[in-house]
C-alpha cells in the first residue's frame, strides 16, 4: 500500500513537473531556424524541444532496422538462427541479469531470492541447465529438501547434467541417514565421473561402512589409478581391506582363502599389527611355525603390541611357564628397553613365580611411567615377594585409579576401542586407529575411588594366606582410608607395654 502511494505520488509529481517546463518554454522568447532546399523553417522553444526527442527516437528507429537488416542478410547467407537472435537479444540480456544477480544472491547466502531470480532467469533464456542448479542450492540453503529433490531429479534426466543431479541426490540422502541409497548413487555417479575425488572418498566411506570390503579395494585402486592416492597410503589402506576381507572369511570359515588374505595383509604393510598378528595365526594353522615367528619379529621390531605377544604364545600352547619364558627371549631380545618388552617380560617371569626377575624387567615403570597394567604387575609382585596385604592393597588402589595405558585410540575423535577395527565406530573415520595412550580423563576407569573399598574387600576375602606377624593383628577389616601416623602406632605401643 505504501509502496502504490509513493508511485502515485511520484507520477503526479513529474506530470506536473512536465506541465510547468513546457508552460516555460511556451512563454520564452527565441527558438531554431532550419533551412531545408531554400526553405526557412523556424521552431519555437517547446517545438525545438519536441523535434529533438523526435530526432533522437528516429536514430534509434534506424539503428534497430538497421540491425535487423544485417541480420536478414545472414538469414539469407546461410546462419539460419540470425533472425531469432535479433529478436531474443533483448531477453537474453534480461535473462542474463537475472542468472548472475541468481549467483550474486545464491553467494551471498540469500536462498530464496536466489530462487526468485533463477525463476526469472529460466522464463528469458530456457537454459534449465543453469537455473535448475541454482534453484537446487537455494532449495537446500533454506531447508527446502523436497523442492531441492525434485531440481536434482530433473537434471538427472539429462545427459549433460545427470552427474550433478546424482551427487545431488546422494548428498541428500547422506545427510538423511538413508546409506543404502546413498551407496547406490555413489556407485552410479563414480560410473559417470571415476576421476571425481569427493565421490572416491564417499563411495570408498560407504562401502567399507556395509563392509563391502572387495568393492572398497576396487574404489581404492581407481583412486591410485587417477592420481588421487599416493602410492604408500594406498598399500597400508589397501592391506587395512585385505585384513578386513580376512576376518569376514574367518568369521564365514573359509581358512584358506583367510589365510592368503591375511598373509597378503601383512605382506602390503608390515607394520599392521592386526594384519601381523592375523597373518602369523595363519601361518600356524598351516604348520609353518618359523613363518610366523620370522613374521611377529619383524613386527615386534617395528612396534611391540600385546596381540603380538598373544600370537607368539599361541604357537607352542602347551609350554610350561619356564619354556614359554625360554622361548620369549628371542622375542624380548628385540626392542628390549620398550616399556610393552619389559612388562611382558615381568608378565612371564610372574608366569614362572621368578619374582625377583619380574622386579627386575618392570624397573621403574611403576614410578616413572605408571598405568593399571604396570601398577597390577607390582602387586602381583610384592604378594608374590611375601609384603604385607597393606602394601598390596596399596598398588591396586594406584592401578584403580590410573591409566589404563596404550589402547586403540582415534585420532580424530580420541574415541577408545576395545579392539582394531577399519572403521571408527563413533566418527566413521577410515583407517584413523593407533596404539597410543588416551587423553588421562577418557583412559580413567570410571568411579576407580568409589570402587576402592569393593576391590579391597575383595582382596580379603580371597586372600589366603596367614597372619602370624604381631603387626597383621592390628589390621581391622576395613582400614580407613584416611588416617594419621600416631593413630597407627597406638595399638603397637599398648601391645609392647602387654608383653
Amino acid at each position: 500500500m505504501l509502496w502504490s502511494l509513493i508511485k502515485i505520488i511520484l507520477f503526479v509529481a513529474l506530470v506536473a513537473a512536465l506541465t510547468l517546463g513546457a508552460g516555460y518554454l511556451m512563454e520564452s522568447q527565441g527558438g531554431v531556424q532550419i533551412t531545408v532546399a531554400g526553405t526557412e523553417y523556424t521552431l519555437g522553444p517547446l517545438q525545438s524541444v519536441m523535434a529533438a526527442l523526435v530526432l533522437v527516437v528516429a536514430v534509434w528507429v534506424f539503428f534497430k532496422l538497421f540491425s535487423l537488416l544485417i541480420a536478414i542478410l545472414k538469414f539469407i547467407n546461410g546462419d539460419e538462427t540470425a533472425i531469432s537472435r535479433y529478436f531474443d537479444r533483448n531477453r537474453e540480456r534480461k535473462g542474463f541479469q537475472a542468472l548472475s544477480e541468481g549467483l550474486m544472491a545464491l553467494a551471498s547466502g540469500e536462498g530464496r531470492l536466489a530462487m526468485a531470480k533463477a525463476t526469472k532467469a529460466e522464463k528469458y533464456l530456457h537454459k534449465p541447465e543453469l537455473t535448475d542448479l541454482i534453484t537446487a542450492q537455494a532449495a537446500e540453503m533454506v531447508g527446502d529438501r523436497k523442492k531441492a529433490e525434485e531440481v536434482y531429479k530433473r537434471l538427472v534426466q539429462r545427459d549433460e547434467t545427470r552427474f550433478v543431479g546424482v551427487r545431488g541426490l546422494m548428498k541428500q540422502k547422506l545427510e538423511a541417514g538413508d546409506t543404502d541409497t546413498a551407496l547406490k548413487l555413489a556407485e552410479r555417479a563414480f560410473a559417470i565421473r571415476p576421476k571425481h575425488e569427493e565421490v572416491q572418498n564417499t563411495l570408498l566411506q560407504l562401502q567399507a561402512k556395509e563392509a563391502d570390503w572387495a568393492g572398497a579395494r576396487k574404489t581404492l585402486a581407481a583412486k591410485l589409478k587417477h592420481g588421487a592416492l599416493p602410492r604408500d597410503v594406498y598399500r597400508r589402506r589397501d592391506a587395512v581391506l585385505a585384513l578386513s576381507e580376512a576376518k569376514d572369511i574367518f568369521d564365514e570359515g573359509k581358512s584358506i582363502e583367510a589365510r592368503e588374505a591375511a598373509i597378503a595383509a601383512n605382506k602390503a604393510s608390515p607394520d599392521l599389527i592386526p594384519a601381523a598378528s592375523l597373518a602369523a595365526r595363519s601361518y600356524v594353522a598351516n604348520n609353518r611355525p618359523k613363518n610366523a615367528i620370522r613374521l611377529l619379529k619383524k613386527a615386534w621390531e617395528v612396534q611391540p603390541h600385546p596381540d603380538l605377544a598373544a600370537a607368539f604364545a599361541e604357537i607352542v600352547p602347551d609350554e610350561t611357564p619356564q619354556d614359554r619364558l625360554k622361548r620369549f627371549r628371542q622375542l624380548t631380545a628385540i626392542n628390549p628397553d620398550h616399556r610393552e618388552t619389559r612388562l611382558l617380560l615381568a608378565e612371564l617371569n610372574l608366569a614362572a613365580e621368578d619374582f625377583p626377575g619380574a622386579r627386575r624387567a618392570i624397573g621403574d615403570l611403576a614410578e616413572h611411567d605408571p598405568d593399571s597394567r604396570a601398577l597390577t604387575i607390582m602387586a602381583a609382585i610384592e604378594r608374590g615377594e611375601g609384603a604385607s596385604e597393606q602394601v598390596v592393597r596399596g598398588w591396586l588402589a594406584k592401578a584403580l585409579t590410573s591409566p589404563r595405558g596404550p589402547q586403540w585410540v582415534c585420532d580424530k575423535c580420541n574415541n577408545i576401542h576395545a579392539e582394531w577395527t577399519p572403521i571408527c565406530n563413533n566418527c566413521g573415520s577410515f583407517d584413523t586407529l593407533s596404539w597410543k595412550s588416551p587423553p588421562q580423563n577418557e583412559s580413567i576407569l570410571p568411579g576407580g575411588a568409589e570402587m576402592l573399598p569393593l576391590i579391597i574387600g575383595a582382596i580379603e576375602d580371597k586372600s589366603e594366606e596367614p597372619a602370624p606377624e604381631p603387626e597383621a593383628e592390628v589390621l581391622t577389616p576395613n582400614p580407613p582410608e584416611v588416617e594419621d601416623a600416631e593413630t597407627v602406632d597406638e595399638p603397637k605401643e599398648e601391645a609392647a607395654k602387654t608383653a
